[in-house]
């Protein structure tokens, strides 16, 4: 319960502005791409916005974690480009009803054991090895937002333009952060990111020339009118695979993430997440919620990790973060200018991820069985710029060894069918 951790109401206060200007972006980002399959920007923003509050507001009063839930990067892009566009003909809000449609299944499977009970039955090194790949990804993003990470022709990444003005200040940013993490100052990563952003308004990387306040707006009303149309609109288009690959990808991005989060969060008890089902209802709604307002389906977000480092600990981190992002509503350009200046929030994802990167000394590297799994679970999630598809890999691998070395007893029956399920979508679905 909340008043058997340690924590103080400052600490929770830093943590969900930590969190919340660490993944501020989203604001941004998914209207953008959601206006590649058609939508509206205002109807994205605002969308974008009602769904992160539902969630993490869920995810907070109920289930008590610090943890954040918003749309998920990579299925908006999936939904975008691969659903929409792909399709031809198909409108976005055809493919809102296969979100709405996903969503109700969420749900109902997150009211069942089902959900709870794989966070369970994950073997402890995929376990560790989950926590470190997203540790990795997290790094590789923030180091590709600032420039210190570039494209190369050949060798796909490079060292950037160390004489860029923005990789200066994301150098000078991840200085001052690393000193006030030495110096054991609590809220470290949200200071280091005020002092960044003060250091951009001085040298004119930060800018407000759009102004301050807009006002939030639904141009298109609600986009999904009736279950029962929704239902009807993944028959008739036979969006059955689409349903599918959303139910999968986002069941595992979730929970990777919703895992790996709690355990750098010291909050899993005998390795098992208390009240998991409620954490995982949060999730399920959000998407339910955000495909009637017009967004695609939502995940726990691993820039959570960065509040848990600045001390969250509680639900009032995620209520914080859930009433940051109702206000930012009306602060639409303000928070597009921050959000927009990588230099300011993305060393905080460098520091973390190397926080994270720490659970691999948990990891018995001296059984293949057990070591080669939780390596190609760390490696894939940057590597293919997709959490779900690492925890797939484990996913396909573990039992695979296991049976190899004659212990397929020590193997869960639900790691089997997943087991399978993730070699049909690899192999079959768009991923």
């Amino acid at each position: 319960m909340i008043n058997q951790r340690k924590w103080t109401w400052k600490q929770e206060v830093i943590a969900g502005l930590t969190t919340f200007f660490t993944m501020a972006y989203i604001m941004v980002v998914n209207p953008l791409i959601l206006a590649d399959a058609g939508l509206p920007f205002e109807q994205g923003f605002t969308a974008t916005i009602i769904a992160t509050v539902a969630g993490t507001l869920i995810m907070g009063l109920w289930a008590n974690y610090p943890i954040a839930i918003a749309p998920a990067m990579g299925l908006n892009a999936y939904f975008a480009y691969s659903v929409v566009k792909a399709e031809g003909a198909l409108t976005y809000t055809v493919a809102f009803s296969a979100v709405f449609v996903a969503g109700v299944v969420f749900v109902l499977l997150s009211l069942t054991p089902l959900r709870s009970k794989l966070i369970e039955v994950i073997p402890d090194n995929l376990k560790y090895a989950i926590t470190a790949g997203i540790g990795l990804f997290i790094t590789f993003i923030g180091l590709r937002l600032t420039g210190l990470v570039t494209d190369h022709p050949t060798n796909l990444v490079a060292l950037g333009d160390l004489h860029s003005p923005q990789v200066v200040l994301a150098l000078i940013g991840l200085g001052v952060t690393l000193v006030f993490l030495s110096l054991n100052l609590n809220g470290a990563l949200f200071f280091g990111m005020v002092v960044t952003g003060l250091l951009a308004c001085l040298n004119g990387q930060l800018t407000f020339e759009k102004g301050l306040i807009s006002t939030p707006s639904l141009p298109n009303g609600l986009i999904v009118l009736s279950p029962i149309q929704a239902f009807s609109d993944v028959a008739s288009y036979g969006l059955y695979a689409v349903v599918f690959s959303f139910l999968l990808v986002t069941l595992f991005d979730t929970t990777g993430t919703v895992l790996g989060v709690s355990r750098q969060a010291g909050l899993l008890v005998d390795n098992k997440l208390p009240r998991a089902e409620r954490a995982l209802v949060a999730d399920s709604a959000a998407t339910l919620i955000g495909s009637v307002f017009g967004t695609s389906p939502t995940s726990a977000y691993i820039e959570s990790a960065s509040g848990v480092a600045a001390g969250g600990r509680t639900g009032v981190t995620a209520v914080v973060v859930a009433l940051l992002f109702g206000i930012a509503a009306f602060f639409g350009p303000l928070v597009g200018a921050v959000s927009g200046i990588s230099a300011i929030t993305s060393p905080a994802l460098v520091v973390v991820g190397s926080m994270m990167l720490g659970n691999v000394r948990y990891i018995d590297w001296d059984a293949m069985d057990e070591s080669f799994p939780a390596f190609l679970v760390i490696v894939s999630m940057p590597l293919t710029s997709s959490i779900a598809t690492g925890i797939a890999l484990g996913f396909i691998s573990y039992p695979l060894m296991k049976v190899l070395k004659g212990k397929w007893r020590e193997v869960h029956l639900l790691v089997y069918i997943f087991a399978i399920l993730f070699i049909y979508q690899l192999a079959f679905l768009p991923h």
